[in-house]
């Protein structure tokens, strides 16, 4: 693998020289995601394999070609998982591009966010230097936290080489129950559960029904169905799958889709089209046939929140314009890691 990581630095450091742009990619399954993206595509499925796993230690560490469905594999035969649920959008789908995408599941609010799971990360920048960052324990030292910041970078401040993450045992049990209930209704419901001592690991709502799973030990789940009620549903896993993977057909229908991030205890949002709410309440979908950005991003950024282009709209504007501060350390950054502006130009900001 030494003779891969040779070729990925000669040709990162042929393109700084003359200012060739590069499109990283892996299995090119997110392809769509953010902004237009000009560059010769810089494959890195080659640079793959499990390089470190111990389940008794709930750390595994990955090269960044290594596919999803490999590593989950691995995992399941011990009894654990990525607790964060990261979608797969299909079997092409590797580790480097799930956590350069920062995408997390419907497990999100119950267990954290993929760049809470990332303990550390090597990465070779615009000079083709390979930078270490992190470890594979899960403490890290004061400082800035680079290795999860490289969760959501989008493959814009250099290639991911390999991520060590922390994973968790799958549950005991798992049911899903649902509830008919209006938006306003569900949004309450979900904060007051969200205080609870309540083993929810999951909710969405949509269409005027609230969808909540448990997880954990058998006795709490059973407490949890006893003191909840609602009615059981039965092919609960494939409900859930199919909303972490985004098959449903609320997110195929026509038009633009935008996921709007917002405190969970906001109101409902008065907005043209057609919601599904996740995280209790702090990730909201809507599709809407024709979407004005501004006033999308208006509501939301009232809410205390901030709005994505996430489909249907592939080109400028596809995320939330940033305040001049964070936009002048988000430029400090990329200039520190790729000086000569070559990886996945534009595909952020």
């Amino acid at each position: 693998m030494d003779a891969i990581l040779d070729q990925f630095r000669a040709r990162i450091q042929a393109a700084s020289a003359d200012g060739t742009p590069l499109l990283l990619r892996g299995g090119g399954t997110k392809d769509w995601y953010g902004q237009h993206v000009a560059g010769d595509v810089f494959d890195t499925r080659a640079y793959t394999g499990v390089l470190d796993y111990e389940p008794t230690e709930l750390v595994l560490t990955a090269r960044c070609g290594t596919p999803l469905a490999e590593i989950e594999a691995l995992l399941a035969q011990n009894g654990q998982m990525l607790a964060f649920e990261p979608p797969r959008f299909g079997a092409a789908s590797t580790i480097g591009g799930v956590v350069a995408s920062g995408l997390s599941g419907p497990r999100r609010a119950a267990a954290g966010a993929l760049r809470d799971f990332v303990l550390g990360a090597q990465l070779m920048d615009g000079r083709g230097e390979l930078l270490s960052f992190g470890g594979q324990v899960m403490k890290n030292v004061a400082g800035y936290d680079v290795s999860r910041l490289l969760a959501g970078s989008l493959g814009t401040l250099g290639l991911i080489t390999q991520v060590s993450l922390k994973v968790l045992p799958m549950p005991l049990r798992e049911a899903t129950i649902r509830f008919e209930m209006d938006e306003i209704t569900a949004l309450r419901n979900m904060n007051e559960w969200a205080g609870q001592p309540l083993p929810i690991s999951a909710t969405c709502w949509q269409g005027g029904v609230l969808s909540v799973r448990l997880s954990g030990a058998q006795a709490a789940v059973k407490a949890a169905l006893q003191r909840l009620g609602g009615d059981p549903l039965a092919n609960g896993d494939t409900f859930w799958a199919g909303l972490r993977d985004q098959q449903r057909d609320f997110f195929a229908g026509p038009g633009q889709l935008w996921r709007l991030s917002v405190p969970s205890a906001a109101s409902a949002l008065v907005l043209r089209g057609e919601q599904l709410i996740e995280w209790g309440g702090a990730q909201r979908w809507l599709r809407v046939e024709r979407g004005v950005a501004e006033d999308i991003r208006r509501v939301v950024a009232a809410a205390g929140g901030h709005a994505t282009r996430y489909r249907g709209a592939h080109g400028e504007g596809a995320f939330h314009p940033l305040q001049p501060a964070v936009a002048r350390i988000h430029e400090r950054l990329k200039a520190a890691f790729d000086p000569a502006g070559i990886f996945n130009r534009g595909r952020m900001y």
